[in-house]
This record gives structure tokens, C-alpha cells and sequence, in this order.
């Protein structure tokens, strides 16, 4: 008998939680608060243009009343109060027994109860906190429900469920928390410390830096919550400007970020970035070439700085948007990172029904996605993207010179993005040897789209055997200006 209880043990823990998980249990009530809901609802009747206006400040909805009734009265109040509409007890009886409502709160007795409940509005505010409290209880309460059934459901896709699970619980703190609208001064305080730091020479009063003056000049640097997208055909160099930009955030302005690197490994990007930093040309190794001592020390003193660095590096290939969002989530709570890189657009994926069958509709939503988290986390979030075919069809002068309508596969890029820059060489499209020759070294970024700003070209120097990108055009053309 023993052995058949203790074995009867865990299998009834598993119906109790399959019970909570499925809303069986009823053995406990979920938290609420019927009095305070009462008397938020009763100082709204008394005095609407007061407490009506500062319920839907504080971003109150029906969904958070417990009783239906409770929630379906405050949405009509809402819907009343901002139609113009008067809200006195004859005329709000009126109207909810001609819409049919007036038996679903309970009928006129109930309404005029309502409106005698609480005989002084002076603890609106607390009562309706504690309203808002109960409801993120439930939320969290129904949140983990679901995480358990999904759970028990074995899921293909477990790190979908990880993502789900999390923004969840996210959802009920960013729906907790009340934005209030700032003040006039607190706003010109902050104006006036920008211009104060531009004034001081601090160039990263805007926005982080990208290393590129003339980049910097027209956007004022990348901004928290902003999305900048660079794109480009293949061979063009688009990672090679992406880590150069890393390499300022990380290094030189030792700020944390993280790298998502579809296509490259850590190690490569690593080399890269070591490398390129020590103006080293590792492609000499291959030549047979061997490094002096000024070499040495330089790659030496580009691995101290590299490794020093908090610069974190995820390598997984087509990642899903919703991983990615969930590790970069994980790394702004425990290393506040600052900026985050994407390489590239097109190698991510979307696991959600409507992407299964349009690709369009894939793209755009990693697109959106990318750009939510760089408002949630509240940090400029940079992206490379894919050019379609089209400027190499493209003749004379225009040959090989990108639209932004190019972007590949979707128009939901551009219209999310704040920034769209697109890289392109003029040297990859010559047609002969003196021309490749004259053309050399010389690039452009065209900031095709500045949400905030200036628009046009970026003159950049390539360097090909760094992989490096520096500010302005080859000394040779800069000489002739």
C-alpha cells in the first residue's frame, strides 16, 4: 500500500498542475478587488470630467475590472466621455438600457449603488491602483497558466516558447507602467544640455558615434530606439563597415554591444576585427609573408584592446527573430549593452504561420520585430540588408548606384528603418583596367533615408586588403578637391 501511495504522489502533483494550467482549479479565486473597483467607478459617475479623464491618463480599460460588469460600465463611460456625451445617472440609465447593457451590470439598482459608493472621491488614486495591482496578479496568474499548458503540450519549437514566455511577463510590466507626459522644462533641460555638450566638443551628445565624421555630421549619431539599415550587393563590404562601426562603439568609445552574425563565426569576425584594427593585412600570412616586430606589437596591442572590450558575439546561422530578440533581451538585463548589430536581414527567419507562406511577409516581420527592440531596449540597433539585382541593370553613370527601393524582398525595410544607408564601390562595376585603376579605393554611402535629418552621399575609403573603411574619399581625389 505504501509503494501504490508514494507512486500516486507525483501523478496527482501532475492533475493538480495540468488542473491550474486549464483554469480547472477552482479551489482558489484569482486576486481582485470588487470595493476599490466600486469606488473607482462610482467617483467616475459623480464626476466624470475629472476621474474619467484621469482613469484613461493612467491607461485604465475594462479588461482591468474583475466583475464583466464593472469592465463593460467603465468602457461605456469611456465611449460616452469621449463622444461628448452627457453622464448624468437618468441619462447613463437611459442609454445603457437602450443599448441592452443595463441587466449585464446588474440593472438600475446596481448603477445607482454604484453611484453612492464612495461618498468622497479623495482616494481615487490609491483605489485605483490597487484595481491595476489585482490585474497584473491575473495576468501573471493566467501568463504562467498558459506556459504550463503549452509546456505539457511538448511544443516543436521550445525556444519559440522561451520567447513567447518572456515577452509575455514583459507585456504586463510595459502594460503596468504608466507614462506620464513630461513636462515642458524637464524637456528644454535636456535640449539645453545636448547643446551644451555639442558645444563642449562631446561628440557623443546625440547619439553614438559611428567613427565617420560626414555620417555623424547628418544623422548626429545613432540614436537609442533607432533602427539603421545598410545595405548593399554582395562583395561590397557591408560587414567590413559594420565591424568598423563595432570596432568605434566597443573600443574606442567602450560602450557594450552585441554582434548577431549570421553568416560569419565568432572566430572570423574576431580575426577580422583584430586584424583590420592592427592594419595588418592578414592575407600576407597566406604569401608566405612573415610579420616583423612592429607587426607583432601592433597585432599584440589589437588583441589586449580587442579582448578588453565588452563585445559579445552570437554566431547562430538563421536565427529566428524570436531568438534573437530573447538573447538580446538577456544581455541589455545583465551587460546593459548599448548597441546591437545584425548580419544580415535575410539570413534571419520567422517561425509564425503567416511567414510560412509569403516571404514578403517574413521579411517584414523580422523587420518590425528589429525594429521594436531597439524601442524596447531603448538603444540604436544597426542592420545589414541585401540589394536586389537591379543596379547592376542599371547604365552609364547609373551603373551600380542602389535605390532604396532595391532593398530585396520587402518594402517594410525602408519604412521601418529610421536610417537607410547604401554602400556601393564604383571600382566593382568598371568596365577596364584603367578605369578599375582610377576608381580605386573610392566608396560611398548614400544615406538614402535620415528620419531626423540630412539626406546624400558619405565618401568613404576602402581599403581592401584591411577590410577596412576610413572617413572621406582616397587621398588622391582629396588632394584634387
Amino acid at each position: 500500500m505504501g509503494v501504490s501511495e508514494e507512486k500516486q504522489k507525483p501523478a496527482a502533483a501532475n492533475v493538480a498542475l495540468q488542473a491550474a494550467a486549464t483554469g480547472d482549479d477552482v479551489t482558489r479565486a484569482l486576486p481582485h478587488a470588487v470595493g476599490p473597483e466600486k469606488s473607482v467607478l462610482s467617483s467616475m459617475l459623480q464626476d466624470p470630467q475629472e476621474y474619467v479623464s484621469a482613469a484613461i491618463e493612467e491607461r485604465l480599460s475594462g479588461t482591468h475590472f474583475h466583475l464583466p460588469g464593472h469592465g463593460l460600465l467603465f468602457d461605456f463611460l469611456v465611449e460616452l466621455f469621449e463622444a461628448g456625451s452627457t453622464l448624468d445617472l437618468v441619462s447613463l440609465t437611459q442609454r445603457l438600457l437602450d443599448r441592452g447593457l443595463l441587466d449585464r451590470i446588474g440593472g438600475a439598482a446596481a448603477l445607482t449603488d454604484l453611484y453612492t459608493y464612495a461618498p468622497s472621491a479623495g482616494h481615487f488614486q490609491h483605489h485605483l491602483q490597487l484595481v491595476k495591482d489585482k490585474h497584473v496578479l491575473r495576468s501573471i496568474i493566467r501568463h504562467s497558466n498558459e506556459a504550463v499548458a503549452q509546456a505539457y503540450d511538448a511544443p516543436d519549437e521550445v525556444a519559440g516558447l522561451l520567447d513567447s514566455v518572456e515577452a509575455g511577463i514583459l507585456s504586463i510590466r510595459n502594460e503596468a507602467e504608466t507614462r506620464k507626459a513630461v513636462t515642458i522644462k524637464d524637456t528644454v533641460d535636456e535640449v539645453y544640455q545636448q547643446l551644451e555638450g555639442l558645444l563642449a566638443g562631446e561628440r557623443g551628445a546625440l547619439g553614438l558615434s559611428t567613427g565617420y565624421e560626414e555620417l555623424d555630421r547628418k544623422t548626429s549619431g545613432m540614436k537609442p530606439g533607432e533602427m539603421f539599415v545598410i545595405a548593399a550587393r554582395p562583395s561590397m563590404g557591408k560587414t567590413s563597415l559594420m565591424m568598423n562601426i563595432v570596432e568605434h562603439v566597443c573600443i574606442d568609445q567602450q560602450k557594450p554591444a552585441m554582434v548577431f552574425s549570421c553568416e560569419m563565426s565568432a572566430l572570423q569576425i574576431v580575426q577580422r576585427l583584430v586584424f583590420s584594427r592592427a592594419r595588418f593585412a592578414m592575407s600576407q600570412l597566406t604569401r608566405g609573408y612573415k610579420p616583423v616586430k612592429s607587426d607583432l606589437q601592433k597585432i599584440k596591442r589589437s588583441c589586449i584592446e580587442t579582448a578588453s572590450s565588452r563585445l559579445f558575439i552570437d554566431d547562430t546561422p538563421a536565427i529566428t527573430i524570436n531568438e534573437l530578440r530573447a538573447k538580446a533581451r538577456r544581455r541589455k538585463r545583465d551587460e546593459d549593452i548599448r548597441f546591437l548589430a545584425v548580419d544580415y536581414l535575410q539570413l534571419m527567419r520567422s517561425r509564425t504561420r503567416q511567414a510560412e507562406n509569403s516571404r514578403e511577409r517574413e521579411i517584414a516581420e523580422i523587420s518590425a520585430g528589429l525594429k521594436g527592440l531597439a524601442k524596447e531596449l531603448g538603444i540604436p540597433v544597426l542592420v545589414l540588408a541585401q540589394l536586389n539585382r537591379s543596379p547592376e541593370g542599371r547604365t552609364g553613370k547609373s551603373l551600380g548606384v542602389p535605390r532604396m527601393s532595391d532593398l530585396r524582398e520587402s518594402g517594410a525595410i525602408e519604412q521601418d528603418a529610421d536610417l537607410v544607408g547604401l554602400l556601393y564601390r564604383t571600382a566593382y562595376y568598371a568596365e577596364s583596367e584603367e578605369e578599375r585603376e582610377a576608381e580605386a579605393g573610392k566608396a560611398t554611402l548614400l544615406l538614402a533615408k535620415n528620419r531626423n535629418g540630412e539626406t546624400g552621399d558619405v565618401p568613404l575609403t576602402f581599403i581592401s586588403e584591411l577590410m577596412r573603411f576610413e572617413s572621406g574619399p582616397p587621398a588622391r581625389e582629396a588632394e584634387v578637391v
